[in-house]
Order: C-alpha cells, then sequence, then structure tokens
C-alpha cells in the first residue's frame, strides 16, 4: 500500500495527575502533575510518524487560546497539522488520573473538538493519501459527525480505506451501539479495545467479540493491553500477537492510539497485518513508559504549555 495517512481527529490539551497513593475525597493528595499535548486523533498521528509513516496529516480544530502551542507540538512531531482556529470555544481539555499502577481514569471537556465542522473540510485533504483514519471521538457529537462523514464518502469515492478507533465505552453507551455501528459499516478495518469490542458485540469474551466485529467491518484488531492484540476478519480470529514486555510502566494514557500509529504505519509500509502488529504493539510499549499520550520530542528549551507555563512538572 502507498501514500499517506490523513487522521481526522482531535487535539486535546492534556493534564496528567499521577498520583501514588489512593484520592482522598474532601482534602489533599499528593500528584506529579504536567501539562501536554493530547487527544487521540494527533496522538495516533504522532505515533504513526515515530513508527515510519513519512506523510500524516491530521485534520482536526482547536481553540485560539492554545492553537499555536498545538501546532508546534504537531510539527516539531513530524505531522502536516491541518488545524481549523476556533474563536468561540477552548481547546478540548482532558484531566487524567493516573493512579500507582499506570491506569487511568479520564474527566472530558470536548470544547473546540466536536465543532469540527463541514467547512474544514476539503476533498483535497486526501490528495496522495493511502489510509484514512477517524477518531470515532467525532461521531459522538452532530456537528463532527457530518465532517467525518464527510472524509468517510470522499474516501469510498476514491476508493481509500478507512479505519476508526471506537475510542470510549462511555461515549459508545450514550450514541448508542446500532447506531455507532450503523455509522462504521463501511469502513474496512475498526480498531476497539477489549471494552469496547464486548461492548459493541454484548459478548463477554474478546476473542468472540472480535470475530463478531468482523463481520460488520473488513477487519478487526481488538488491543489487550499487557496481553498485546487479537486480529480477525471474515467471522474468526486470525492472529494473536503478544505485548512487548514493560518492566515499570509510568501512564497508559495513549498506548492504545500508540498502537494504532504503530499499526497503521505498518499496514501504509507494506506489511502484513501481524507483523503490522508487532510494530503496533511495540508503539504501545514505549507509549506507557512516558508519561502523556505521545512520543516525546527533544528538548529545546522553547516549549512553554497553554497559558505561559511551563511544559514540565509542577503541584
Amino acid at each position: 500500500m502507498t501514500g499517506g495517512l490523513l487522521v481526522v481527529g482531535d487535539v486535546v490539551t492534556d493534564v496528567v495527575a499521577r498520583h501514588g497513593t489512593a484520592l482522598v475525597h474532601g482534602t489533599d493528595t499528593k500528584a506529579g502533575i504536567r501539562t501536554l499535548p493530547g487527544g487521540a486523533g494527533a496522538n495516533v498521528a504522532c505515533w504513526a510518524v515515530r513508527s515510519g509513516c513519512p506523510e500524516v496529516r491530521l485534520l482536526a480544530r482547536v481553540g485560539a487560546d492554545s492553537a499555536a502551542w498545538h501546532r508546534d507540538r504537531l510539527r516539531r512531531a513530524g505531522v502536516r497539522d491541518l488545524l481549523a482556529v476556533d474563536d468561540g470555544a477552548p481547546t478540548a481539555t482532558v484531566v487524567a488520573l493516573v493512579d500507582s499502577a499506570a491506569e487511568r481514569t479520564f474527566l472530558t471537556d470536548s470544547g473546540a473538538a466536536l465543532r469540527l465542522a463541514p467547512e474544514d473540510w476539503s476533498p483535497s485533504m486526501l490528495d496522495g493519501i493511502g489510509r484514512l483514519h477517524l477518531s470515532g471521538y467525532l461521531l459522538f457529537a452532530a456537528r463532527s459527525r457530518a465532517t467525518a462523514l464527510l472524509a468517510l464518502r470522499e474516501a469510498g469515492r476514491r476508493n481509500i480505506p478507512v479505519s476508526v478507533d471506537p475510542a470510549s465505552t462511555g461515549f459508545l453507551a450514550e450514541l448508542g451501539v446500532d447506531r455507532f455501528l450503523e455509522l462504521v459499516g463501511e469502513v474496512d478495518l475498526l480498531l476497539p479495545n477489549a471494552d469496547e469490542a464486548r461492548l459493541l458485540t454484548g459478548l463477554p469474551g474478546a476473542a468472540d467479540a472480535a470475530a463478531e466485529l468482523s463481520l460488520l467491518a473488513g477487519r478487526v484488531v481488538v488491543t489487550l493491553g499487557r496481553d498485546g492484540a487479537l486480529l480477525a476478519a471474515g467471522g474468526m480470529v486470525t492472529g494473536r500477537v503478544p505485548a512487548e514486555p514493560v518492566r515499570d510502566p509510568v501512564d497508559s494514557t495513549g498506548a492504545g492510539d500508540a498502537f494504532t500509529g504503530g499499526f497503521l504505519a505498518g499496514l501504509l509500509a507494506g506489511e502484513d497485518p501481524a507483523t503490522a502488529a508487532v510494530a503496533g504493539c511495540l508503539a504501545g510499549a514505549r507509549a506507557v513508559m512516558a508519561v502523556g499520550g505521545r512520543p516525546p520530542l527533544p528538548r529545546d528549551g522553547s516549549g512553554r504549555a497553554p497559558g505561559g507555563g511551563p511544559s514540565g512538572a509542577h503541584g
């Protein structure tokens, strides 16, 4: 497969709070806190570049409050940004509470992300592109959903394969499983995690859920965290890839996005799905060894978080 990757998704300002002890209601809990660039779509794009994809573009909407900061971070990561700037809403913000086991809980303010509008889209964004990837978050609001479907239809017209990450069990339940499956019925690749796969099928086992979903999409890859990934097609599991071992995980934020970026980069390089999944697992392992959802950028002393504060630890 030739051509680059276009990601239509989200850019988020992540506030990552790592706490070594249980949260104590009504008082202080010590934590290490960092403000970092994130967002499922943006994370996928950055990890695809890190995994060797030579041309990666990202369409997303950000607030004017931090557009320059996010654009700088994407460009330094090697992503060609197609950011739309919103003067009426701030950039989406996620507070990620990360416990001592590196597991995370999210508090989400969608901000400008779900205001991605049809006028932000242009069919020319697909010129020279070999795959379109949609962040499932866009399907959870009418305006961004309309934009995502425009991209999906144009990709179909050009015979460009499309992948979708379902994004969130909470938002999936709110939208409705049947509605989500109707929206993604024409994609060739679905990339849920195990919880999302179980929710989408009502089946308790990840393998059975993967096989069932592969009757709806051309291919399915279900990520299993420390247990690797399952590949399915045509109603049956076609492969299992073990996770890369990680001795001391730090933060699982963005690990699934990293897998997706590595996997899609592998497919675009012509690798078979099992080999591409190995690359995805390697990217996922690298992600959990660092704070935040993106590959680390070289330190050059110039990075400042939105609002003018330093992007390093505080609190």
